[in-house]
């Protein structure tokens, strides 16, 4: 079930949301982060984001380019954020942390 939020209290909560969670931006409906991380942590990175984002039934968007890591979190169809998303957006950064960690 999607959990959607007025327009008002959706901007408040995101804007709180998003100065918690550093590197993150938004562009319209989505979130994304971008990453400069080898190959050993990006594969180490989405497995870690597949078990969350599984038990969120949320499917993130994670791409590799040119040594970097790409995630995209929301809608292409203008649907809300949900909590959901920016809960994932935190739980990311949990796992990014951690594949980093020396």
């Amino acid at each position: 079930m999607r959990v959607l939020f007025s327009s008002r209290a959706k901007h408040d909560y995101l804007s709180d949301a998003l100065a918690l969670l550093p590197g993150w931006a938004r562009e319209g409906e989505q979130l994304s982060r971008m990453l400069a991380l080898d190959d050993t942590q990006h594969a180490a990175l989405t497995e870690r984001v597949a078990v969350v984002a599984d038990a969120l039934r949320l499917r993130p968007e994670i791409s590799r380019q040119a040594g970097r890591t790409r995630i995209r979190l929301g809608h292409d169809d203008g649907e809300p954020l949900t909590e959901g998303e920016v809960l994932l957006a935190a739980r990311i950064e949990d796992a990014v942390r951690a594949v980093t960690a020396p």
